[in-house]
C-alpha cells in the first residue's frame, strides 16, 4: 500500500541528515585490510565534519595505522542511526565514510574523507563532500532520543491525539503507534498494522531551533485548527 504527497515538504538535506548521524553517533564500525573492529565512545567529529578516532595507546588499531607502509590506512566507517522509539525496523539511517587514517596529535587517526554514501529506507545516494563540510546537524539532532523518549514514558496519552491529525489519510487498522523522529521542521509517527507499517511526517507550523521550541511547536501542532494545509505527509511501505 502506498500514499503520496501532493507537495513535498520541508526535511533535511542528505548532507545535514549525514551531519546529524555522526553528531548523535557514540559508536562506529571500522573496516581495515587488516581488522574490523566495534568503537566505542573513541570518535570525535569537528565543526566541519572531518572524523577524528581516539584509540587507546597500544590498542590494535593504533599498531595497525603506526605499522602502515604507506603512512596511512585505508579505512571504512560506518554510523548505524537506529530510532529511540521501539518501533519495527529501527535502522533508519546508515552513514558509511571511506577514506584514508593518518596519524595526529597525541596518538589520534586523523580521517581523510574520500567519500560518504547515505543508505536509508528510500535508497542510497552518495553525498558531496563539500556539502558535508558545509551542512550542520539538525539542532535537534542530539537530545532527539531524549525528547521521543520523554514523550514516549511521560505523554503516552498525546500520541494518539497526534496520530488523529493524520485523519482520514493513515491506512485502517493500526495496532500502535510510536514516535519514530524528530527534526526541525516536523515530527514523524511510525504506525504499525499486522502487516507493514506507515511513517506519519506531522510539519511544524515554523521551524524549532532547539528543544524548547520543539515542544512547543507540537503542542502548536495539537491545538491548531485541522484543516490547516500542508499538515502532514505520510509514507506507507509494506
Amino acid at each position: 500500500m502506498s500514499t503520496h504527497a501532493a507537495t513535498a515538504l520541508p526535511e533535511p538535506t542528505p548532507a545535514e541528515r549525514v551531519r546529524s548521524v555522526l553528531a548523535r553517533a557514540v559508536s562506529l564500525s571500522l573496516t581495515t585490510a587488516g581488522q574490523d573492529y566495534d568503537l566505542i565512545g573513541m570518535h570525535s567529529v569537528s565543526a566541519q565534519g572531518q572524523i577524528t578516532l581516539h584509540p587507546p595507546a597500544g590498542s590494535p588499531l593504533g599498531r595497525e595505522a603506526a605499522e602502515s607502509p604507506r603512512g596511512s590506512l585505508a579505512a571504512l566507517l560506518e554510523f548505524t542511526d537506529i530510532a529511540p522509539s521501539a518501533v519495527r525496523d529501527r535502522v533508519r539511517a546508515r552513514v558509511t565514510v571511506s577514506g584514508w587514517l593518518a596519524p595526529a596529535d597525541g596518538g589520534a587517526l586523523r580521517l581523510d574523507t574520500a567519500r560518504v554514501w547515505l543508505r536509508t529506507p528510500a535508497g542510497a545516494v552518495d553525498v558531496g563532500l563539500d556539502e558535508v563540510t558545509l551542512a550542520e546537524p539538525d539542532p535537534l539532532a542530539v537530545e532527539e532520543a531524549a525528547m521521543l523518549t520523554h514523550l514516549v514514558d511521560a505523554h503516552e496519552e498525546l500520541m494518539d491525539d497526534l496520530v488523529g491529525l493524520a485523519g482520514a489519510r493513515l491506512p485502517y487498522g493500526m495496532v500502535r503507534a510510536l514516535p519514530y523522529a524528530l527534526d526541525r521542521h516536523a515530527i514523524t509517527l511510525r504506525c504499525e498494522y499486522p502487516v507493514g507499517h506507515c511513517d506519519v511526517r506531522l510539519l511544524f507550523p515554523a521551524p524549532a531551533r532547539d528543544a524548547a521550541e520543539a515542544g512547543e511547536r507540537i503542542r502548536q501542532l495539537l491545538t491548531a485548527p485541522r484543516d490547516c494545509p500542508h499538515r502532514h505527509h505520510t509514507s506507507t511501505r509494506p
